[in-house]
């Protein structure tokens, strides 16, 4: 048997049917699919698991009201003051776990 390598620039088109297929697994909801052909995984690998080492959480922008002193602290601090507070409530989250 010969082994077929494509790259994104040369996958031949989907098919009908296979498109028709997408549609309905797309469609069909999670707890319908069966995925008791997948192994789980056991406690070392996950302990073994982290965080990609380019892993950028989403940013939301929020109207926050802090204690003017509080403010004045990180700001005080310099360029970044934003990033500081994300720092440190990340930091409070993740001791909080």
């Amino acid at each position: 048997m010969k082994m077929v390598k494509h790259t994104l620039d040369t996958l031949p088109p989907l098919t009908e049917a296979q498109k028709d297929d997408l549609k309905r697994l797309a469609a069909m909801p999670d707890d319908q699919i069966d995925t008791s052909d997948i192994p789980g995984l056991t406690d070392a690998q996950l302990a073994e698991m982290h965080r990609p080492e380019h892993y950028r959480p989403l940013k939301k922008q929020i109207t926050a009201r802090l204690d003017a002193d509080v403010l004045a602290w990180l700001k005080a601090g310099g360029k970044g003051y934003q990033s500081r507070m994300n720092a440190i409530l990340r930091q409070a989250m993740l001791n909080a776990k």
